[in-house]
This record gives structure tokens, C-alpha cells and sequence, in this order.
């Protein structure tokens, strides 16, 4: 691998690490000696990227920092294209505005020979679902509340038309192929519950809920695969 191949796989696995590598790890992974990790860091440093950290501590990519596209390998935007289609079939106006902007900024600054890639795709999304059901509260809101970590008073309908009041801890909202969803913690039922949004026919933004959201979406996806496995089991 030449020198500047090197420095950009270096900078590959900063950023896709949270926590701080030692030149011994990142040594490992590029099959190079610790000393060449620590020319390649001070070189890394010199031109200006902002890597942290020092020897025996780790290095680390201060957040913020961003690699161009033109830096993905082929499945890698495969993948990324992949997934703009997707978001562009199923996502609401905000996401497939969103969606647009970024195949347009990532189109700009790719090469000539990468252009295939983004004109005719390898892979391609499933069939895009007929329609969605309008929603009476904006996803917007929803967003807005997840954002800021605020407990959401509901009334919500079921498949019946009955209507009933909820206090959730709004996590995540899902795009499912017939409809979105909002998966919240529900006080009312002590355990992660996921609520159709179009049946949401009103939404109250409340105080601030306690924890972090990360948090609850750890327990969210953990409720979630629990379930998939008692389905499973079930069908056994």
C-alpha cells in the first residue's frame, strides 16, 4: 500500500472509532510497525486533520470531521446510494428533500470513473409501497421531540378507532413499507410500545424525560430483538 493510501485507511479507522486506538491496534490493522503509525499521525497532524491523542494514550478524530465522498470505495457508495433510494421511496418530504441534497452533493465531488455507480447502480430498493397514511401530527413534531428529549402526551387510536391518552418517551421514528411508526416508551404500559403515527390524532409536547436518549435506544433495539426471537420461537 503506497504512503497516501496508508494515511487515508489510517483516517478510515479514526473516524469510524469512538474510542481511542493505540498505534499498536492501528499498527495491526494496516500490518505496518508502530513507528510508521506515529510518521503517519504526525504527517496526519501536519496537514491540518485533528487527530488526538499521543503515544501509550491512543489517537482519536476530534468529532466534526468529515472525509469526502470521493474517498468511499465502490460498495461503499453502492451502499450509500443504496440507501438514499430507499430513504427516497419511503421517507417523508423532510427525508427525500434530504435524501436529494446529499446524491446531489456526493455527485459533485466524485470523480469522472465513479459515475456509473450513481447513474446505474448495482442494487437496487424493493418496490415503493402504494401510499402512506396521511398523518394529523406532523412527523416535524415528532422529530422535534425526540430531539430535545421530551415526554409526548398522546391520542392515540387503535385498529378499531378507539381512542386513548398515552405519556410516551418518544426514541425513534420508523419507515416501514405501508406505514411510519413511533417507537416510544409508554408509561402507561411500562415497556417500549410502537404507535402508528398516522393514528396519532394529537400530540402534546411535555417536560424533559429523565436519562439520556441513547440509552433508551439501547433498551428499545434490545425489546425489539427479544421479540423477533419469541416470534421465532413461537413458529418453531
Amino acid at each position: 500500500m503506497s504512503r497516501s493510501g496508508r494515511l487515508l485507511s489510517l483516517m478510515e479507522i479514526l473516524r469510524t472509532r469512538r474510542r481511542a486506538v493505540t498505534a499498536a491496534q492501528l499498527a495491526a490493522e494496516l500490518v505496518v510497525s508502530e513507528r510508521t503509525i506515529y510518521r503517519d499521525v504526525a504527517e496526519l497532524m501536519a496537514q491540518g486533520v485533528p487527530v488526538e491523542g499521543g503515544a501509550g494514550v491512543g489517537y482519536v478524530l476530534k468529532p466534526g470531521h468529515f472525509l469526502p465522498p470521493l474517498m468511499f470505495a465502490r460498495e461503499e457508495l453502492e451502499a450509500i446510494v443504496l440507501g438514499l433510494r430507499y430513504v427516497d421511496q419511503r421517507g417523508d418530504d423532510v427525508l427525500r428533500n434530504a435524501s436529494a441534497a446529499a446524491l446531489a452533493k456526493i455527485a459533485a465531488v466524485l470523480p469522472p470513473h465513479a459515475g456509473p455507480t450513481l447513474d446505474v447502480p448495482l442494487a437496487m430498493p424493493g418496490p415503493p409501497a402504494a401510499s402512506f397514511p396521511d398523518n394529523v401530527v406532523e412527523l416535524s413534531r415528532l422529530r422535534a421531540a425526540i430531539r430535545a428529549q421530551r415526554r409526548l402526551e398522546i391520542v392515540y387510536a387503535d385498529a378499531a378507532g378507539r381512542s386513548s391518552r398515552r405519556v410516551v418517551w418518544p426514541v425513534q421514528i420508523g419507515f416501514m413499507d405501508s406505514a411510519r411508526v413511533l417507537a416510544a416508551w409508554c408509561e402507561l404500559r411500562e415497556s417500549f410500545r410502537t404507535f402508528r403515527t398516522d393514528r396519532i390524532l394529537a400530540a402534546t409536547e411535555g417536560t424533559r424525560y429523565p436519562g439520556r436518549r441513547a440509552e433508551l435506544m439501547r433498551g428499545l433495539h434490545e425489546h425489539l430483538a427479544l421479540s423477533v426471537r419469541g416470534q421465532t420461537a413461537d413458529k418453531n
